[in-house]
């Protein structure tokens, strides 16, 4: 991860919400959409590298990290497009790591002509359903945590989602564990915050329609991801017509492009229009 990139950050009105950014680079525009468990932070190791031949924006979605959240209802990929009329962008590639995967994938078939690109990786696409097998690793992983103590219920999904089921703690960089947790806990808060608020779902969801994303597509994960997702990358890949499907990263989870950023910054400058 660069040591050198310090995003100073920006903010602007959307949609009635003041989302914050960070922004870096000249030349086709890419934005970032951070992990339901993280915020624009896990982006540092990709900001400084696409900066060199692209417009890159990570943002913070609504209710997350630096962004506000009115109490008003909303839809995060109206959100995402509202932020590129702001920024008086016409088209631009999406780039979306967990939620923000399933955030691009929604925008991306909600606003198909605003979409240049999509690269999606360890995205749960909306509409699609966790197996008994996921719910039983979570079991037998963490079991039952207080959602209210967001210390504990950050180490558990750092645990689940982070190390990943094939993973032992200690096998994980332990600094990388601790901003892991210490990101969560902010997102853990946006969560509470966001479920008193009536969020917009796209209808039909994405996982039915995963033959209309019509753009360059590409798919990837980390080896220790779980098993649903790893699948459900195949899945994106076999019915998305321009779909590229990238091998699965060895040593790394959910969290792909923050804890392996050298092999996502290669694949994205080679896919990225």
């Amino acid at each position: 991860m660069s040591g050198t990139y310090r995003p100073v950050v920006t903010k602007i009105e959307v949609n009635g919400a003041v989302l914050a950014y960070d922004e870096a680079g000249e030349g086709s525009p890419v934005v970032l959409l951070h992990a339901g468990i993280a915020d624009r932070r896990m982006w540092r190791g990709q900001v400084p590298a696409l900066a060199a031949r692209h417009r890159v924006i990570a943002v913070d979605l609504r209710g997350y990290g630096d962004s506000e959240l009115p109490p008003a209802g909303f839809a995060h990929h109206d959100d995402v497009v509202g932020l590129l009329d702001a920024l008086g962008i016409e088209r631009a590639a999406l780039v979306g790591c967990s939620f923000g995967g399933r955030v691009a994938a929604d925008t991306a078939l909600a606003y198909p002509d605003r979409i240049s690109a999509l690269a999606l990786f360890g995205a749960p696409v909306s509409g699609n359903e966790w197996s008994e097998e996921t719910e039983q690793l979570w079991d037998d992983l963490v079991g039952e945590v207080d959602p209210e103590d967001f210390d504990a219920a950050a180490a558990a999904e750092v645990r689940f989602w982070v190390v990943g089921p094939g993973r032992r703690p200690e096998d994980v960089d332990p600094g990388f564990v601790r901003f892991a947790e210490e990101m969560d806990r902010r997102a853990l808060a946006a969560e509470q915050a966001l479920s008193a608020i009536e969020v917009g779902e796209l209808d039909p969801p994405a996982i039915g329609r995963l033959g209309e994303l019509r753009m360059p597509v590409l798919v990837g994960a980390g080896a220790a991801d779980l098993p649903d997702l790893l699948r459900l990358a195949d899945r994106i890949a076999a019915e998305a017509p321009n779909a590229v499907r990238l091998p699965d990263v060895p040593d790394a989870a959910h969290l792909l492009p923050l804890e392996r950023p050298e092999p996502v910054n290669a694949a994205l400058l080679d896919f990225l229009p």
